[in-house]
């Protein structure tokens, strides 16, 4: 199967290793282990900011940190070999239950350790503890940190928020937005989206006759798109610039930079409903998880706590210039270290709203097929 590319396939640092000379991922620098510990992980992690005061509460540990470029790439990391090498793996919500854990990539959390986190966290993570941070034999496999809903995003000069929540993603396909809006190229989000407003589930086999609606679609989406880029910041530009009113595939994760600088008639979009148990959002949610390393660090599980403290929660959730919530925002100490310009940028007012109206992101199980007709479609 095609590797499906997460919502940050744009960002090319594949091999951003932080603080220190950058030595190769198999170089003997990483042979050492009670005092060294590496990540493999999203942008954020790999920060002097949330690094330098593990390293420093630390000393002498080495500490290092690698951002990817897509969820399957770092699984296939650990896939060639590299469990050897990192201690921690920061990816998005399917992946841990559904491939890392069966395959004995990754390895069970302390319960008695971790589990009282969960009741700091917000309450989508606390009440009941996110389920998918748990195997189907019951393993803790996983922690939840950073999240967004992920569907689309509007300025609300032109188009109200209650409007464009009300129409979905039919507002892509209302002829009077013909030239009026981009489409922001991440590819399976797109592909993702693209079924939703089909009236189709992604995560669901895709055949027979849908299909063809499938096909319709994309050729639709694409022949009304005015731009389409993966660049988040020209989509930005050019929504307040005027050169369109919205953008297809975006979420608080690609609005909070705007906001932040104070155009906040950019705004991320959750649909009101849509053709999934009713919903018609998605939402990502990052899970660390400890690589079941045959030689492990003790200071893998002592990270993965760390993170949890608030001034190190505040600083994974304002990070590399974009912006996103944290599920330990449901503890007040958390909370107090956000002003309201940075709440509002991650647009809490409607937070817990938007989730409830979000799928989780998963696995598209026809993406073979999809992401063939989304490439023929985008050609034309």
């Amino acid at each position: 199967m095609k590797s499906t590319l997460s919502r940050r396939q744009f960002v090319s640092r594949t091999a951003a290793l932080t603080g220190l000379a950058a030595a190769g991922p198999l170089s003997p620098a990483f042979a050492a282990r009670n005092d060294q510990m590496n990540i493999l992980c999203w942008e954020g992690y790999n920060s002097d900011e949330v690094l330098g005061p593990f390293r420093d509460a630390n000393a002498g540990a080495t500490v290092r940190a690698e951002s990817g470029t897509s969820d399957p790439d770092m699984i296939n990391k650990l896939r060639a070999g590299e469990t050897s090498v990192w201690d921690l793996i920061n990816v998005n919500q399917p992946w841990a239950r559904d491939q890392l854990y069966p395959e004995g990539l990754i390895k069970p959390l302390n319960k008695d350790r971790f589990l009282p986190h969960f009741e700091k966290m917000l309450p989508e993570f606390a009440n009941p503890p996110y389920d998918l941070a748990f195997a189907e034999d019951g393993e803790l496999i996983g922690m939840p940190q950073r999240y967004g809903p992920f569907s689309f995003v509007v300025n609300t000069d032109v188009i109200s928020r209650e409007m464009a929540e009300d129409q979905g993603w039919n507002l892509f396909l209302d002829p009077k937005m013909k030239d009026r809006y981009g489409v922001l190229t991440y590819d399976n989000w797109n592909v993702m989206h693209m079924c939703l407003t089909a009236g189709l589930n992604p995560f669901a086999p895709v055949e027979g006759a849908d299909i063809e609606k499938f096909r319709e679609t994309a050729d639709a989406i694409f022949g009304g798109a005015k731009l389409l880029t993966d660049d988040l910041v020209a989509m930005n530009t050019a929504l307040i610039n005027g050169e369109i009113d919205a953008y297809f595939t975006g979420g608080t994760y690609t609005a909070s930079p705007a906001r932040y600088d104070g155009a906040t008639q950019v705004r991320a979009i959750t649909p009101n409903s849509g053709p999934v148990d009713g919903k018609g959002g998605v939402v990502w949610i990052e899970l660390t998880s400890a690589v079941s390393n045959p030689d492990p660090s003790n200071l893998a599980e002592d990270f993965l706590e760390f993170v949890q403290k608030p001034e190190i929660s505040k600083a994974v959730a304002f990070t590399e210039g974009t912006y996103n919530p944290v599920s330990q925002m449901g503890n007040p100490e958390v909370m107090a270290l956000f002003d309201a310009d940075e709440l509002d940028a991650i647009q809490m007012d409607s937070l817990a709203e938007e989730m409830d109206r979000s799928l989780d992101y998963s696995v598209i199980t026809s993406y073979d097929t999809l992401i063939d007709i989304y490439t023929q479609s985008r050609r034309s």
